[in-house]
């Protein structure tokens, strides 16, 4: 991640840095920070009250016509921004213009579909796909997995500071164990190999648990279980690491087996978590079962789905079948 070329957006990232926010929200919350200030006519925000937050809002909702999803995000980035970093409560912003634009229905594969995908897909990428349909992970959930994190006795997962900060545990299919058992003997031997390397610091682990456990960083149950290709630097460091792999890689060999199998639909990993919410619903799974695996704070969230099933084409009997 480029860092921000404004003093004052580089103290708000390093603000959400220390905090342990994700990468991916950090980039978010910034985008729509920055654009806040922008649309404010370059104003910091310390000038700035509930009203001028409100008008944003709305603005987004009239003018840009984003989701209430994009709307709700945006707000919670301005949220932070007052409430955590400049310790300024918001207040009230009630009055602004809620988006009615409503979320797409997701996009799901039939079962033949996805076994037609997977087909096209190998090793390391095979695994990753496999666990983004098996087990319901987000795209940025399976490049974090660490080894520790497989629990291969209870065939389950254990997914670590996910959306919102949750802890959660979702299903591993048994057919995975073997894959996932060759994995980790290759991050074994490419752990063996960093550790020849001097200045090699190993894998990143939190601060508070590298304290804990001084030896984490070399431990093969904490690095990653899919680690990347080459060593890099740690941002805004110069020490040297393993990281894992990029995630946005992740969506470009989902493409290119969606193409080499003839699917027509736009396929992306979050449709395989799409696919997965939707199939376990469709064998019997009951919702607030499915809500815990796929880690959503709300059931309505999860509800969705149920929307799919229905607008199936078992979802309502053609009267062409009564003629």
């Amino acid at each position: 991640m480029k860092l921000p070329s404004s003093p004052f957006l580089r103290s708000v990232y390093e603000y959400m840095t220390v905090s342990r926010y994700s990468k991916r929200t950090i980039e978010t919350y910034l985008y729509w920070i920055r654009y806040f200030i922008h649309y404010s006519g370059k104003q910091h925000p310390s000038n700035l009250d509930a009203d001028h937050v409100a008008r944003f809002l709305t603005y987004l909702a009239v003018e840009r016509q984003v989701s209430s999803a994009t709307q709700r995000l945006a707000l919670n980035a301005i949220a932070l921004l007052y409430n955590k970093y400049l310790n300024k409560p918001l207040g009230d912003v009630g009055s602004f213009r809620k988006s009615r634009v409503q979320a797409k229905l997701p996009v799901v594969l039939s079962k033949n579909e996805v076994r037609e995908l997977l087909s096209h897909l190998s090793g390391p990428s095979l695994l990753m796909a496999s666990l983004l349909y098996g087990s319901g992970l987000r795209r940025i959930e399976v490049v974090r997995l660490r080894v520790r994190d497989v629990d291969f006795n209870q065939q389950q997962l254990r997914i670590w500071f996910g959306k919102g900060f949750k802890h959660r545990i979702t299903t591993l299919a048994p057919e995975l164990l073997p894959q996932l058992r060759l994995q980790i003997q290759r991050v074994s031997v490419m752990l063996l190999e960093d550790l020849q390397n001097a200045d090699t610091q190993g894998v990143w682990v939190p601060e508070a648990l590298a304290r804990k456990y001084p030896n984490a960083h070399r431990s093969p149950q904490w690095q990653y279980l899919f680690p990347s290709s080459s060593l890099s630097l740690q941002p805004g460091s110069t020490i040297l690491r393993r990281h894992h792999v990029d995630e946005s890689g992740l969506n470009k060999f989902i493409r290119k087996a969606a193409r080499l199998a003839h699917i027509e639909k736009e396929v992306t990993c979050h449709t395989l978590r799409h696919s997965f919410a939707t199939h376990s619903l469709e064998t019997g799974a009951d919702i607030r079962t499915v809500q815990e695996q796929l880690g959503h704070q709300d059931v309505k969230t999860t509800e969705i789905y149920t929307h799919v099933l229905k607008r199936g084409a078992r979802g309502v009997r053609s009267p062409l079948s009564d003629i």
